[in-house]
Formats: structure tokens, C-alpha cells, sequence
């Protein structure tokens, strides 16, 4: 296994950098929207881009850490740093919807006054096209590239943009209306939306520290290989088991085969199946234990 390869790696350092650099840009346009105009929805809406610099530079870091080749004291390489990654990502977007509620509520009871709302629309449109590009760009990595610290990036950077759409169109309404109660309730909205997305974020960070199984299809995809090479009475598969960290799959299960066959016979039939896999699921590491089918001592661990 060995952790990431080196141009992945430099890949994955690249995008982390331009998410970096884009919530920088994304946050200096919001305040200044937020600064001309006044507007708590606006600000809300900047709250959210501070997240985002703050799980960027902790993506950055984490991408560092899943390099890090296996060693002694962790034989399954460092490929779970990307999980705590998204889990701190999801805690942070906690920590910014309890500030937008916060501060929605507190302009819904106390209103003010807003201003100069047609450039500060712009200026959060120009941040939500660069924000939507960027996350495009870095969930379609994430993707390519089985980065779980990628794809929330990039989720992050995209719910930005649905966060910003929302906010534009709910200060529009103010500016065309002139209800300006509207405003506060935009922000709330905002605080309520973010809080389901770090949830999710948690959620999926959780599952990866727990070793939940493959996907569906993944598992399905392993099964049709193992098909192909069962011969009722003679060649079977049992005790499958996968597991995910970052990029890699995990895959083990055992095989069992006529208990006159050869080590050698054993080893082929073991070595074109997990070929196969390899084939269909690329970064697998496999692990095969070779039983006879005759023993009844084979099936005393089945349990799955």
C-alpha cells in the first residue's frame, strides 16, 4: 500500500492550495459586501467563508499527514488523517451556524437599517461564481482521486454557493420590498441550512473512522469477480470483509479449494482473483487466507 503516490500527492497539495486562496478571495468580498451594505445576511453569508479558509488549511494539513508512507506504529499507512479532516470541517460549520442563528435572531429582535444592497449584491455574486467553479473543481478531484478531504472540500465550497443564492435573493426581496425583517430571517435560514450539512459531514467522517463496508457496488463488484470463479463442491469464497480509509480499500476474505490441490494451484487461483478485483476496484489492498474445502475447521469462523 504504502500510502499516496508522489504525483497524487502534489495533485492533492495543488487543489488544497487554490481552496486556500479562494476562501481568502471569497472572504475579503464578502466582509466588504457585508461592510457597504450592513446586511446580517451578508454577514452570515461571510461567517461561512471563514469556515471554509479554516477546513481548508486543515485539509491542507491532513493530505500532509495521509502521505506519510506506513511505518511501525501505523502498518495501515496514515490514510485516516482525511477523516478527521472532515469531521473538523463539520464541527466548524456547527460553530459558524451557532453564530449566524445568533446573530439573525439578535437583528430580528433588534432591526436596523440597510444600505447600498445593489453593490453588495454584486460583489457576493462575483464570490459565489468563484466559490461554484472552485468546488466544482475540487469535488470532481475528490472524486477522481478517493479523497474524502477533497469531496468535503469541495461539498463545503458548493453548499457556499447554495448559502450565497439564497442570501442574494433573500436581500434582493429587502431592496425591491423595502422589508427589511426579511433580512434576519434570510441569516436564519442560512444557520439552519449549514447546521444539516455539518451533520452530514460528521456523519461521513464518523463512518470512515469506524470501518464501515465498501459500497454497495463496490461489495457487488467484488462478489461478481468471486463468481466467477466458484465451482460448486470444488472452489468457494467466504468471511468477506471491506473496509475504506481514504483512497484504499480494504478487502480480505478466504478461499477454499480441494485440499489435494497443490500450494502452487492454490496461490494461481488466489493471485488471478485478487487480480481481478484489483482490476475492477483500483488502490485495493487485498489480504487472501487459502483453506480446503473438505475441512470442516473452514467454516468454524463463518459469521458474516
Amino acid at each position: 500500500m504504502g500510502g499516496l503516490r508522489f504525483h497524487d500527492v502534489s495533485t492533492l497539495k495543488k487543489f488544497a492550495w487554490l481552496s486556500v486562496a479562494t476562501s481568502i478571495v471569497t472572504i475579503a468580498l464578502k466582509l466588504v459586501a457585508w461592510w457597504v451594505t450592513g446586511s446580517v445576511g451578508l454577514l452570515a453569508d461571510a461567517a461561512e467563508s471563514v469556515v471554509n479558509l479554516v477546513a481548508a488549511v486543515i485539509a491542507l494539513i491532513a493530505i500532509t499527514v495521509a502521505e506519510r508512507p506506513a511505518d511501525d506504529d501505523h502498518q495501515y499507512g496514515h490514510s485516516k488523517a482525511e477523516y478527521f479532516s472532515a469531521g473538523v470541517e463539520g464541527a466548524m460549520i456547527f460553530v459558524a451556524a451557532a453564530f449566524i442563528l445568533y446573530t439573525g435572531v439578535e437583528r430580528l429582535i433588534n432591526p436596523e437599517p440597510i444600505d447600498s444592497l445593489g453593490v453588495g449584491l454584486a460583489i457576493s455574486i462575483v464570490a459565489a461564481v468563484v466559490n461554484g467553479v472552485v468546488g466544482t473543481l475540487l469535488l470532481r478531484a475528490g472524486v477522481r482521486h478517493r479523497s474524502p478531504t477533497l469531496k468535503a472540500d469541495g461539498k463545503h465550497l458548493i453548499t457556499d454557493v447554495v448559502t450565497s443564492v439564497g442570501v442574494v435573493i433573500g436581500v434582493a426581496l429587502v431592496w425591491v420590498t423595502g422589508w427589511e425583517f426579511l433580512d434576519p430571517v434570510v441569516a436564519i435560514a442560512v444557520g439552519l441550512n449549514i447546521l444539516f450539512i455539518g451533520y452530514r459531514l460528521v456523519h461521513e467522517s464518523g463512518m470512515g473512522l469506524m470501518d464501515a463496508t465498501l459500497p454497495e457496488a463496490d461489495n457487488q463488484a467484488i462478489e461478481e469477480v468471486l463468481d466467477r470463479h466458484r465451482q460448486p463442491g470444488r472452489v468457494d469464497f467466504h468471511e468477506l470483509r471491506t473496509r475504506e480509509s481514504g483512497k484504499w480499500r480494504f478487502v480480505e476474505f478466504h478461499a477454499l479449494v480441494p485440499g489435494d490441490w497443490s500450494v502452487d494451484r492454490g496461490h494461481d487461483l488466489v493471485e488471478k482473483v485478487e487480480q481481478e478485483i484489483h482490476a475492477a476496484l483500483p488502490h485495493s489492498h487485498i489480504t487472501t487466507h487459502l483453506e480446503p474445502i473438505e475441512d470442516e475447521r473452514a467454516y468454524n469462523d463463518v459469521h458474516l
